[in-house]
């Protein structure tokens, strides 16, 4: 438990007392975020942000990262295959979105990464992080993660070698990818809002904070008798998830302070896509990857409605479902507030965590009665 307190103290102060120092560097840089002109014309208030130090989620990144490390040393822990997994997935992400965020602001144009490039580039990420995670077995046998979906815990039907150990492969590394690359940019299309992604952020990394540290105490490693067994968790290194959660939780927390309506500092794609990858990574590694689309479901709504808007358009042949996508920017253009949007926006993610960590506890409970 100290570990996990003081990762999140040092992540915490990290970002909310060195993020005016970054933000010194950034302007000496000429890191500023560069806006689209549809973009300033459709909503003339972005305007006022252009030349806003972006590419902040360095700051989180590199805070989450110190506060890990100084809280497992702190706590006579032991740092564990599952939190440099999640650690891998948050920096290969975030370097994805550095590399598209770095090509805007040379150029000062609104052009990174093409998207395509961007998936790729994904892919390069996840991919390797998903062949570790099905190797290197615990002394328990335990993976990181595990070649079935799961919901709540691994779905025993829903298994991907049961097709064969090559095809079953090609079917696990094909699902995380798409977990992956759904995820990262879902949230990257709700960072559109002074701190709604950041604040979105903390209540799914939060609450799988939370899910995994249940896991912990509920453990089959730490339950020997069989009869205590009901409902426990074949989850490896839940301690260390939840370490890593937190320590990320409070960086984000942290950075909240500069990034809140008005922010002063702009994650940019480096740290939307950090985003996605850590909640990503936890998902695949908590054996929760259904309940994502619960836990992250303010990511799923922005992604959701660029959807719908595209495929209406194309049905109805030019007509808009949505006066401007994702929806937030609808809100907008219907002439809502940014801090009403952003707000209630925060609320429905933390309602919609709750809901998550509340499923979770009565599966088990339904399992331990049952």
């Amino acid at each position: 438990m100290r570990s996990l307190l003081i990762a999140a103290a040092i992540s915490l102060a990290f970002t909310l007392f060195l993020t005016p120092v970054f933000l010194r560097l950034f302007r000496r840089w000429g890191w500023g975020q560069v806006i689209r002109t549809p973009d300033a014309i459709e909503n003339p208030s972005h305007e006022a942000k252009r030349g806003t130090p972006t590419m902040g989620g360095v700051i989180f990144i590199l805070a989450t990262i110190v506060g890990y490390f100084v809280g497992v040393w702190a706590g006579d822990g032991v740092v564990t295959v599952s939190s440099l997994l999640v650690i891998w997935l948050m920096v290969g992400f975030g370097a994805v979105g550095f590399i598209d965020d770095y090509m805007k602001v040379r150029s000062q144009r609104s052009l990174g990464l093409s998207g395509w490039r961007k998936i790729l580039g994904q892919l390069l990420v996840i991919i390797p992080f998903g062949i570790v995670a099905l190797n290197f077995p615990n002394r328990w046998g335990q993976t990181p993660a595990s070649p079935f979906v799961s919901l709540f815990r691994d779905i025993p039907w829903l298994g991907f070698m049961f097709l064969g150990t090559i095809v079953g492969w090609v079917l696990y590394l094909i699902w995380i990818s798409v977990i992956g690359v759904a995820t990262s940019n879902s949230v990257n299309l709700t960072d559109g809002l002074d701190g709604l992604a950041a604040g979105a952020g903390v209540f799914a990394i939060g609450g799988y904070s939370l899910i995994a540290f249940w896991q912990f105490k509920q453990s089959c490693v730490a339950m020997l008798e069989p009869a205590t067994q009901v409902g426990c968790y074949e989850v490896r290194d839940p301690f260390n998830l939840a370490i890593i959660g937190a320590s990320f939780g409070a960086a984000l927390v942290g950075f909240l302070w500069w990034n809140a309506p008005k922010a002063k500092v702009f994650m940019g794609d480096v740290g939307s896509m950090a985003i996605g990858g850590v909640i990503t990574a936890l998902a695949i590694l908590t054996r929760t990857e259904l309940l994502l689309l619960l836990i992250a479901g303010t990511f799923v709504l922005s992604s959701g409605s660029v959807i719908l808007q595209r495929m209406y358009f194309k049905i109805t042949r030019g007509k808009r479902l949505f006066l401007m996508s994702p929806f937030h920017h609808h809100l907008e253009m219907r002439g809502w507030p940014e801090v009403t949007i952003v707000v209630r926006l925060w609320i429905i993610a933390g309602l919609l965590a709750v809901s998550a960590v509340g499923l979770v506890y009565v599966d088990w409970l339904s399992l331990v009665l049952g």
